[in-house]
Formats: structure tokens, sequence, C-alpha cells
């Protein structure tokens, strides 16, 4: 039985609470901001899908240090749409806490791989 991948089920659950708000965006008509947050919120957990299925311990930490500046990037696109008031405090809050998990285990998993010095 497969056990389930803590930083795999954290960045799926994001991309799927992404696509909802890139929809509610998308109705109030706010196309480009949308789409830069649906854009990058979705890929990290592309890369990370990347990574483990990568051909070498140099490949996982590759694609999971892009994953950790797409998840950089959509923290940066929330704060604005949040700053902004085009999400709501709340909404902004919320998804700003969800990344910030993301990123922290994806930094403790890109310093544990950095370290060991097993390939």
């Amino acid at each position: 039985m497969k056990t389930e991948n803590l930083i795999q089920s954290l960045s799926y659950a994001f991309a799927l609470r992404s696509i909802q708000v890139y929809k509610v965006l998308q109705s109030r008509k706010e196309y480009v901001l949308s789409k830069q947050f649906l854009r990058c919120s979705t890929s990290i957990g592309a890369n990370i899908e990347e990574g483990i299925g990568g051909q070498s311990k140099a490949d996982f930490i590759a694609k999971l240090s892009i994953a950790y500046k797409e998840a950089r990037e959509a923290h940066y696109w929330i704060r604005l749409l949040t700053d902004s008031q085009i999400l709501h405090q709340k909404e902004g809050e919320s998804l700003l806490a969800d990344v910030e998990s993301i990123l922290k285990v994806l930094s403790r998993i890109l310093q544990t791989s950095k370290s060991n010095k097993n390939p």
C-alpha cells in the first residue's frame, strides 16, 4: 500500500483551491493577474511530481527548487491580489497560510536533500 506523500498532498490541494480562486477572479473579469496566479500555483505540484520521478538526486533537487520558486511567486501574487482588494482579506490570508506551509516543507526537503552526501 502506498503511503501518502505530504508535499504531494499539500501542493495538489493548493492547486485545486487555486483553480477555484481563478474561476472567481475570471468571473470578476480579472484576467491577467488571475492567469499569473493560476500558472505558478499549479506549477508547484507539477514540478514536485517531476522531481519525484526524476532520474537522479540532482534532477530531484532541481525540480523541487523550481517548485519552491513557483511557491514564492504564488505567495507574491496572493499578497498583491489581497492588498489590492481583488481577493477578500480572509481568503488571501488562508491562501497565504497554505502556500507558506508548502514553502516550509519544500525548504526542509531541499535542505535535507542537499546535505545528504549519498547520491
